[in-house]
């Protein structure tokens, strides 16, 4: 029979991973803040659990997808958490994006009650949560790596065991660099095509076939097109992330001139009330200050 696994975080992301679990074969025992999300995965054949320690007593493996540092810190260390119920055997794979320097943290106290830990942070968004093609960055023991790669791989496409706890948040926050500085750069981009009057397909398709296109202009054209930006990840989230990265910089005394400016720009955005977006949206801003409109309306 296939071993139990708790699900913690049901969220935009942690919800559709879930259901991928539940499709595989493997049992689940399931808890979120909010009653809905649990409601549908019962649906689908799932158990609830009432806290954080009731998941871990009933699985083997936990699998914790929140917001962000402190969420992780009280779910893994607080009062009704996982450490509770901590034993040898039991295993946390945290697939939040948060500091590396916490999961590090959380993997010492949890390993004093002989419990291992894996840091699990994915790229791919909504979408890739929802198509299981998750790019799953992982670190932490191998051999714990080696027992769970088969659940991993239920939810993602590509499965990367990058070194000790705390490698997969490093690797991520390298992601989200990236990601965050592409967005932006697409969003100056096609600006500059909408001022200079040119059809936003036509352009989107010639950048897309040479060295400006991107996994990110890929996924986001449709947002761009029709000027839409529901969030398959928001504003806020690659803000906190944006937070988590400048921190660990400071850390390690690596410069990052360029994330810190588009950290500027982000905050902007939030600042006019759009934290809500998808991290696309960082466009609109760029529009204000252009006074040009990208895209058809809704």
């Amino acid at each position: 029979m296939a071993q139990w696994i708790g699900f913690i975080g049901l969220g935009i992301m942690g919800r559709p991973m879930a259901k991928h679990l539940l499709r595989a074969g493997y049992p689940l025992v399931v808890h979120n803040r909010s009653r809905p999300p649990v409601e549908e995965l019962q649906a689908l054949g799932a158990r609830a659990a009432s806290s954080p320690r009731q998941v871990i007593e009933e699985a083997d493996v936990v699998i914790t997808m929140l917001p962000n540092s402190p969420d992780v810190e009280l779910v893994a260390l607080g009062a009704g958490g996982l450490i509770e119920a901590a034993a040898p055997g039991k295993l946390l794979v945290d697939m939040s994006t948060i500091s590396p320097l916490v999961s590090q943290r959380v993997a010492a106290e949890l390993k004093k009650q002989g419990m291992e830990m894996l840091d699990a942070p994915v790229s791919g968004g909504e979408k890739g949560a929802i198509e299981a093609t998750l790019s799953i960055m992982v670190g932490g023991d191998r051999a714990a790596f080696d027992r769970t790669l088969p659940i991993l791989q239920a939810m993602g496409k590509t499965v990367t065991h990058l070194g000790p706890i705390g490698s997969g948040g490093f690797v991520k926050l390298a992601n989200q660099i990236i990601v965050a500085i592409n967005l932006t750069a697409i969003a100056e981009g096609l600006v500059l095509a909408a001022k200079a009057g040119l059809d936003l397909e036509l352009a989107i398709k010639a950048l897309a076939g040479g060295l400006a296109g991107s996994r990110c202009l890929e996924q986001k054209t449709p947002n761009y097109l029709t000027h839409s930006f529901q969030p398959g990840f928001k504003v806020d989230l690659h803000y906190k992330d944006l937070g988590l990265i400048m921190e660990a910089a400071r850390g390690l005394g690596v410069p990052l001139p360029v994330t810190a400016l588009v950290q500027e720009l982000f905050s902007a955005l939030r600042a006019r009330g759009r934290g809500g977006l998808d991290h696309s949206g960082i466009i609109t801003l760029l529009e204000d200050l252009a006074g040009v409109q990208v895209g058809r309306r809704p």
